[in-house]
């Protein structure tokens, strides 16, 4: 897990006054043990932070917390692709395109280390009314109109 996102996550909650659990794996067989040590601290939700892990690990993820009919959000939209009921996450396609960007500047002999580190300015909401319906999660329609997709 990123320490970045951790801390980050960690002071939003404490803003809150939200009690955050941070579990951790390695391998995919670890999360559904991971999710329940959660559980048996008290954790009601699931927020999925960013990593090759979790991307991984999603589907094993969606399948447990779909058993606990837990709210939970992803950071890209395949996790509501797959089954979580909300995802928030950088536009990926528009990641893609500033990345051709930067190549094809390398390629015309600009020195990578002089272009701008660039975060993404872009994102998306996308969520699943299917899976968030089968979990027992309703969504005001002032939520559901600020998504830029609705999978039903």
């Amino acid at each position: 897990m990123h320490t970045r996102y951790v801390e980050n996550a960690r002071r939003s909650a404490q803003g809150r006054s939200i009690q955050a659990t941070f579990r951790e794996y390695s391998a995919t067989d670890q999360i559904e043990p991971q999710i329940r040590a959660a559980q048996k601290l008290g954790a009601q939700a699931l927020i999925v932070l960013p990593g090759p892990a979790s991307m991984v690990g999603r589907r094993e993820i969606i399948k447990v917390v779909q058993a606990l009919r837990w709210p939970a959000i992803g950071w890209s939209p395949e996790f509501a692709d797959d089954g979580l009921p909300l995802a928030y996450g950088p536009d990926f396609t528009a990641v893609y395109r500033r990345a051709a960007y930067y190549a094809d500047r390398i390629l015309r002999g600009a020195k990578p280390g002089d272009l701008p580190i660039e975060q993404p300015t872009t994102f998306q909401l996308v969520m699943n009314l299917k899976a968030a319906k089968a979990m027992g999660i309703t969504f005001p329609q002032s939520f559901l109109v600020r998504a830029d997709r609705v999978i039903e």
